[in-house]
């Protein structure tokens, strides 16, 4: 069997991937199919972190935060990242796989706070970690704390999932001839206005020159031919 491309990767998922067809919250059927996909990563031994975002639970209440104090708004959206990192660990439990929530503020009757070498310990086990609560501090999204999370870890790339299959030359939902970039560099995603991450997220990847990949994971099958290194989604490198 081919050996996977990657050993260690950080996946970033947006709080709406997992709506689905719903107008917020958690769809079952959705979050089943994505941690099939990840068990199938993770039985290959590839070592995974995830990060995910709050924004399908905070869509259902952001109407009332309306004129809110925005680190009041953003603590908010970090609490729903908790939830949704406990939605995922429980479903990853259910098919077999081990899984860690660790927060980044602290909610140790819940989840256990982020220490970076126990989740280095974890990762080295095969457990899956997912990182919750965002940085911890307000003013920066879960880009940031992909961003972040996946420096400190030493991951080789930080996995950026999409309802779309990579980076275009213009939006392919409104232009025909959107062309999709197999690979891209930082320099060129910058020049050419191509919104990968958002700027904060985006320049600690070019920093730390850590390529990102950004792939659908709406797509069948799209996340482990990424990880085994067949031509899937754009990357973003140096």
């Amino acid at each position: 069997m081919t050996k996977p491309a990657y050993k260690r990767v950080l996946l970033k998922l947006s709080g709406e991937a997992l709506m689905g067809e719903d107008a917020y919250g958690i769809n079952r059927s959705t979050i089943e199919r994505m941690v099939a996909d990840v068990a199938e990563v993770a039985n290959l031994g590839v070592e995974l972190a995830i990060v995910i975002g709050g924004g399908n639970i905070f869509r259902g209440v952001a109407p009332g935060a309306q004129g809110m104090d925005r680190a009041t708004a953003d603590y908010m959206g970090m609490l729903a990242t908790v939830m949704n990192s406990l939605a995922l660990a429980d479903a990853m439990r259910q098919v077999g796989i081990t899984a860690r929530v660790m927060s980044a503020i602290a909610i140790e009757q819940v989840v256990e706070p982020y220490v970076r070498p126990k989740a280095l310990q974890y990762l080295e086990e095969g457990k899956v970690v997912v990182f919750a609560a965002g940085t911890g501090n307000p003013f920066f999204t879960t880009d940031t704390a992909a961003a972040l999370r996946g420096a400190e870890i030493g991951a080789e790339v930080v996995l950026k999932a999409t309802k779309v299959d990579g980076v275009y030359s213009a939006d392919p939902n409104k232009e025909r001839n959107a062309v999709r970039y197999s690979t891209i560099s930082f320099d060129e995603a910058i020049a050419k206005h191509l919104q990968v991450m958002d700027a904060t997220a985006f320049a600690l990847c070019r920093d730390q020159k850590l390529p990102i990949k950004v792939f659908s994971i709406v797509k069948p099958g799209a996340f482990k031919r990424l990880i085994m290194g067949e031509d899937e989604g754009t990357l973003v490198h140096v």
